[in-house]
């Protein structure tokens, strides 16, 4: 009760809790779109179409959440904004390359002559893996404390790979609901073999994680911390099984529970994310800098939660609308 009455407790951690949403609301959204430009030299040129009607409405969006999570670093916890982006510079401006290549060539694709369609699509393939590897080795050289050596990188460049593939995993998820046919089964079998690499990445993270700190290797093996923990590898184990077991049953044929992967494997971001948290809190720079040391001025933050609280349930509530509207399976791509 005590932190609840002290402004300098509550408000860094609620503005961690609303960074965290965002970032993991960011993985998953935005992760779905990048795994399905992933996925585009596996397909056809009509189904190249298909691919991207898939996620035309949603894809500029998704990248909303990761502005507000880039953003909320910046005003509410400035000094380890500074850290983390100063150490993350270049996979930082590899990422911002590669999603302004997408956007460019989602537009550029269907204005171009039809001779040079080719080209903006490996372009959109392109912006797709430098977005996603740029993503996975940021997260890998968090995890290793942001401190650049040869067995880190070498880390972080595993990690690139792994979440490479597992956004193409929840891509795959994702057409599953959004297609049928032959791109359907197409995206099941996508979708099977994206899932050794999110199980691979999730298997390196939990691996390293323990080791990189003896606090952290405490609150994974320590007695009662250890309870604590326990569901969220329990769980994921479960999650994985279940995904296995059902993508080996589908397409069904009367399409039912489509949805399923894909809800399956946002909660295994989820949890994922969930044991990332608590591993490393109260950390937003691993073993060096707490969110209570690197938080603004309480008065300042008081004034950016009252903006935060008009601005992120309106960004919630035009996602919401987003996937409302285009419920139900892709049609055609047209322009006119």
């Amino acid at each position: 009760m005590d932190m609840f009455n002290d402004p300098n407790l509550w408000l860094p951690w609620v503005f961690a809790a609303l960074m965290g949403l965002s970032i993991l609301i960011y993985v998953i959204l935005d992760g779905f779109d990048l795994g399905v430009g992933l996925l585009m030299p596996l397909s056809d040129d009509d189904e190249k179409d298909r691919l991207v009607a898939s996620i035309g409405p949603f894809w500029d969006a998704n990248e909303t959440w990761l502005v507000l999570a880039i953003g909320l670093l910046l005003v509410a916890f400035p000094v380890a904004h500074g850290v983390i982006l100063t150490a993350l510079y270049l996979p930082v401006a590899v990422m911002l390359i590669g999603l302004i290549l997408r956007g460019v060539s989602f537009e550029f694709r269907a204005k171009a002559p039809i001779g040079q369609k080719p080209y903006w699509n490996g372009a959109f393939f392109t912006g797709s893996l430098m977005a996603s590897m740029a993503q996975g080795f940021m997260l890998g050289m968090y995890v290793m404390g942001l401190t650049w050596t040869l067995p880190h990188v070498a880390f972080a460049l595993l990690t690139a790979v792994f979440l490479t593939v597992g956004y193409s995993c929840i891509g795959a998820a994702w057409l599953i609901a959004k297609t049928e046919g032959a791109l359907q089964i197409k995206a099941v079998g996508w979708a099977k073999g994206g899932l050794w690499g999110l199980l691979l990445g999730i298997a390196a993270i939990s691996l390293a994680t323990p080791f990189i700190s003896p606090r952290i290797f405490e609150k994974w093996f320590g007695f009662p911390q250890l309870l604590y923990l326990a569901p969220f590898p329990v769980l994921s184990a479960a999650l994985l099984g279940f995904l296995w077991w059902k993508l080996r049953r589908m397409p069904m044929v009367d399409d039912r529970h489509a949805w399923t992967p894909f809800a399956a494997i946002m909660a295994l971001f989820a949890l994922s994310f969930g044991g990332m948290a608590y591993s490393f809190y109260p950390y937003v720079v691993p073993d060096k800098l707490t969110i209570y040391e690197a938080a603004s001025a309480p008065e300042s933050l008081m004034i950016i939660l009252i903006g935060t609280l008009f601005v992120l349930p309106t960004i919630l509530a035009y996602t919401a609308l987003s996937y409302i509207i285009f419920r139900g399976k892709a049609t055609e791509l047209r322009y006119d």
